[in-house]
């Protein structure tokens, strides 16, 4: 999978080259290239933004520029998307869906906005990792490309997506390792016994109470 962010701060993603995201693009199992959107900008001032029609705050993003930049990166394959508070939430089974693209193309906004005819245009997805207004689309997008790159074939093991959360509408079970009790506070006995189909049945119980816990909404 290729993933293409397009954004004002490029910079930002240098996290992206460590730990299993940076394995994952050392093996080719996916490419991340990030391109500057003010590079597009018309010079001399490589102006990316203006004031919004009809008057208020802040400024909007320009088309000339990320008409541009998305120009640049899209193919017949490409699946656009903009990073955005007003758009669809995105959850466990939309990173699925995306993992299975060929190419994706993130555009990260930034101040009050794009111009809307850019969404139009392109028919232009919108996604938000939540209820609440970030300064731009660059920790939304590294979350994204976070969560749908791990569900790319062997960059981790099948395993582990199987019983993680979400995987079935519920939360992951507690989780626990040595040592077996570290100030008075032990591992509960039935992980200690061996018994296999013991243990899958707390831990399904002990997802079951998590998930009524902390996000009842899942179980409908």
């Amino acid at each position: 999978m290729t993933i293409d962010v397009l954004t004002l701060f490029p910079e930002m993603f240098t996290s992206l080259n460590h730990s299993i995201l940076k394995r994952a693009q050392d093996d080719g199992k996916i490419v991340v290239k990030v391109t500057n959107i003010r590079d597009f900008a018309s010079s001399p001032h490589f102006k990316c933004d203006d004031e919004p029609y009809g008057g208020g705050a802040g400024m909007v993003m320009l088309c000339e520029p990320l008409f541009n930049a998305i120009e640049s990166v899209i193919t017949d394959k490409s699946k656009v998307y903009y990073m955005s508070p007003r758009g669809k939430v995105f959850k466990q089974a939309i990173a699925k869906q995306m993992s299975e693209l060929e190419h994706i193309v993130l555009l990260c906004g930034h101040y009050e906005g794009i111009d809307q005819r850019v969404i139009d245009y392109f028919n232009i997805e919108e996604l938000s990792i939540g209820d609440y207004v970030l300064t731009g689309g660059e920790l939304p997008a590294m979350v994204v490309i976070d969560a749908v790159a791990r569900l790319i074939p062997d960059v981790i093991t099948a395993d582990s997506l199987d019983s993680e959360s979400f995987s079935s509408n519920l939360l992951e079970y507690d989780q626990y390792t040595r040592p077996a009790e570290y100030k008075g506070l032990k591992v509960p006995e039935i992980l200690l016994s061996g018994h296999h189909a013991n243990i899958e049945k707390w831990r399904k119980n002990n997802s079951l109470e998590n998930t009524k816990r902390n996000r009842p909404d899942l179980l409908g």
